[in-house]
């Protein structure tokens, strides 16, 4: 029996690679991917003192290797705009006359205003910074001691942190909004990749083919109902994370749902084209898995964006849901408009583009 289950196994070339490529897969996102600590915060900075002091305390946040300054604003209203398009995760802020009080000695404050969508990010951009002011202000005690006639002094240069769109940081206001692209994820990609091999291992497709009905009308019918239980299951997911977490929602409630039917027919079209792939239901949910498992890890659902390689968040760019999670936080979160997200919208079309094209031309292979 066990030799008969092995030959079995053997002639299943794909559950064959999938067995081996999961773990291997595992273990290269778990080790190479997923780094909690952050690095590489796109920052801006709104100088108002325009002080050599100033651009050398921004450079040496630059030279942390935490941060990556992005440029300079002039207003709070031009940070609003840069953190709730994506463009940067922090913000420092220079008051006017900083430099004048670091050099007379007094109590000179310095200002980051951080994106509190995501609080791990917060956390190592606030711990990163105050160190380098701390260290700043030590900086410039040895110098005051060092001065003949100069009495001791406590440091000078202090950093205030302020949260902006999730203030009290509260893990729920991160996890809630991003459970709807995992889910939408989880459910559009699996039901339809099974919907299909259900119908070929009934034999019931190829009724279906010779039907009067157009293979486009066929695509649509079998994809429409489940565009309809995605926007159910966002719903449900929204409304209970109001209702039982909290989870405040600033943004358009239209546009969000106009936005979201990009991401649930990208989604689809993938189940499509596994469907048109495995041969069996049971491949087709082998399939999902596996595509499922990285599209999480790698998509800043669980982990910080930026504090992964740099080859990673290449390949993440190529998964529907990195792009939807920024969407749905930027609306949900920080009222986002569809000017703020509209990178994310180019790579949903394209996304989409591409699947629609792969799975179609594998579609009519299959079925021609």
């Amino acid at each position: 029996m066990a030799v008969k289950e092995l030959i079995q196994l053997r002639r299943d070339r794909l559950t064959m690679a999938m067995m081996v490529a999961l773990p291997a897969v595992q273990l290269l996102l778990f080790g190479y991917a997923i780094d909690t600590d952050v690095r590489h915060v796109p920052t801006i900075v709104y100088d108002q003192d325009r002080s050599a002091a100033s651009r050398d305390f921004a450079q040496q946040l630059q030279s942390t290797g935490f941060y990556d300054l992005r440029g300079e604003v002039r207003s709070y209203d031009e940070i609003s705009h840069a953190l709730r398009a994506g463009q940067a995760k922090a913000a420092l802020v220079v008051p006017p006359g900083w430099s004048a009080d670091v050099a007379a000695g007094r109590p000179a404050a310095l200002q980051l205003v951080v994106d509190g969508t995501d609080p791990q990010t917060v956390a190592s951009a606030v711990d990163s910074a105050a160190g380098l002011a701390q260290a700043r202000a030590a900086d410039l005690m040895v110098e005051r001691l060092g001065r003949a006639g100069q009495p001791a002094i406590e440091p000078v240069v202090s950093l205030e942190p302020v949260t902006w769109y999730n203030p009290d940081l509260k893990t729920s206001t991160f996890v809630v909004p991003g459970l709807v692209g995992v889910i939408l994820t989880m459910t559009m990609v699996m039901l339809t990749a099974m919907a299909v091999a259900r119908e070929r291992e009934r034999g019931t497709l190829e009724q279906l083919i010779v039907s009067p009905l157009k293979r486009v009308e066929l695509i649509i019918g079998k994809i429409v109902p489940y565009v309809g239980i995605g926007y159910v299951q966002m719903t449900l997911v929204l409304i209970l994370g109001r209702l039982v977490f909290g989870v405040p929602f600033v943004g358009s409630v239209p546009l969000l749902y106009l936005l979201a039917s990009l991401f649930i027919a990208a989604n689809l079209a993938l189940g499509l084209l596994f469907s048109t792939i495995a041969k069996t239901q049971q491949q087709a949910m082998q399939m999902s898995f596996f595509f499922i498992l990285p599209n999480i890890l790698l998509s800043g659902f669980a982990f910080p964006w930026d504090g992964m390689p740099k080859a990673a968040q290449w390949l993440s760019q190529a998964l529907p849901l990195t792009h939807f999670l920024r969407i749905v936080r930027g609306v949900v979160l920080k009222g986002s408009s569809i000017a703020d997200v509209q990178i994310e919208l180019v790579w949903l079309g394209c996304i989409l583009m591409v699947l629609v094209t792969a799975a179609s031309l594998r579609f009519r292979k299959k079925l021609g």
